[in-house]
Parts: C-alpha cells; structure tokens; sequence
C-alpha cells in the first residue's frame, strides 16, 4: 500500500486515529479509515480532505447514536 498517512486526534474519552491510503496523484482515488475504541468506519474517494472529513462524520454519527 503506497503514501500511507496516519492522524491521531487526542480526546478527553480515547485516541481517534485516520488512516489514509493511497491519493498519490491528483485525481487519485484512496481510502480513509477512522477509528476510535471498537467502533471503525471507511470511506473511498478522490479527494483526500473530503474523504477524512466523510469518514470522521461517519465515525461522529456512530458514536453519538451509541451513547
């Protein structure tokens, strides 16, 4: 897997980590996972600021319909 990127995002209840793969060239498509504890979502796409963006929305949805 090529031009992998990793984000950790500190919480006061755990640790959010953004894997990002993929998006070599402009227009490339790539895929982004989110996770935090136990719960992991992905999202595919073409641009990678959006993709992260998609996939942290996901993530926020699960954990608030959850609790």
């Amino acid at each position: 897997m090529k031009n992998l990127e990793m984000i950790f995002i500190p919480s006061s209840f755990g640790l959010i980590k953004v894997y990002s793969y993929g998006f070599i060239q402009p227009g490339a498509s790539g895929k982004v996972y989110a996770t935090y504890n136990d719960i992991v979502v992905s999202s595919k796409g073409y641009n990678r600021k959006r993709t992260i963006i998609k996939a942290l929305s996901k993530l926020h949805e699960l954990v608030v319909n959850n609790q």
